[in-house]
């Protein structure tokens, strides 16, 4: 005799493993979900550090340029500003940060390179292509032709791509950051194949902002240069300037006596530059932050948010 329950039981077995398979679907997809969302938790939890650092460092600039605004002696705060990084805090000690700063000619402008038609930019003109054709060497440039064609297509307009004379960049006539010269060089790099290029310290030999219109504010704050420019420009030995440079106020006129080099005064300031850029580190719920910002004749702006350090 048949046991009437047989078909019942395999039935309740099969809805059982039916189940069974059910459940570990939902398990699958909801440890999936866990995780999707764990990591966009995370996301949006750094996101919200990061928006409020921002408003931070937003309030800190606002401080910062309020301290700043107060100092009439610009030539003495700068000067001391330009030694090192300097910690500034408030009394109650809710407002601390550190700043460094240094001039905003402390170097060739790169844009120079792209003056060679301009009589009165002879000179500048030729400090530059001496100190790019120094660098090509030095670190094995593949394709240093190349790249100083890209770099002028951007100084000069007329000679750039049509893409670039219709962009905002290019109405500003020429390289206006640093930021926007590095896209130039990644993209430099991928077409030469050239990792050299990315080895280079640039911005210890260039500085990249738009080149005063007229010639005489073009100069460089001779005082304040790297050995590594020093060593290029007057053809001194890099050990040798390694151990005697410090730069400071007069350092140049000093160092170049020592040497009898006379330098081109259309070219190199003796006096102060009222033309500065900072940068500014602070922490903020237990990571470092950092913004920078320029400061011309008394202006302070571009505010810049740089991130976690």
């Amino acid at each position: 005799m048949k046991n009437p329950s047989t078909p019942a039981l395999l039935f309740c077995k099969k809805r059982s493993g039916f189940a069974l398979i059910i459940t570990l679907s939902v398990l699958t997809v909801v440890i999936a979900l866990t995780g999707v969302l764990i990591g966009y938790l995370d996301t949006a939890r750094r996101d919200a550090s990061q928006t409020k650092a921002l408003i931070q460092a937003n309030l800190f600039f606002a401080d910062t340029k309020e301290i700043l605004s107060k100092f009439k002696e610009r030539k003495t705060l700068y000067a001391t500003l330009y030694l090192g990084p300097v910690p500034l805090q408030s009394e109650d000690g809710r407002f601390s940060l550190v700043i460094r700063c240094r001039p905003l000619e402390n170097g060739v402008n790169i844009n120079w390179l792209g003056m060679g038609n301009a009589p009165a930019m002879q000179p500048h003109y030729e400090a530059a292509q001496k100190v790019f054709e120094a660098i090509a060497q030095q670190y094995e440039l593949r394709d240093p032709t190349r790249l100083e064609e890209m770099i002028i297509s951007w100084v000069d307009p007329k000679r750039g791509s049509t893409e670039q004379r219709q962009s905002r960049l290019g109405r500003k006539n020429g390289i206006i950051s640093f930021q926007q010269f590095e896209a130039l060089l990644t993209r430099y790099q991928f077409e030469a194949d050239d990792p050299n290029a990315g080895r280079v310290p640039w911005r210890k030999y260039f500085t990249f902002h738009p080149a005063p219109k007229q010639a005489a504010e073009n100069l460089i704050a001779g005082d304040y240069l790297s050995v590594e420019l020093l060593s290029v420009l007057f053809g001194l030995d890099r050990a040798v300037v390694e151990e005697e440079w410090v730069a400071s106020e007069g350092a140049l006129k000093s160092l170049l006596q020592r040497y009898g080099i006379v330098y081109d005064k259309a070219l190199f300031s003796e006096q102060f530059i009222d033309r500065s850029e900072c940068e500014v580190q602070y922490n903020y719920q237990g990571e470092r932050y950092g913004f920078s910002f320029v400061d011309i004749e008394g202006e302070v702006k571009d505010f810049a948010f740089d991130g976690k350090q």
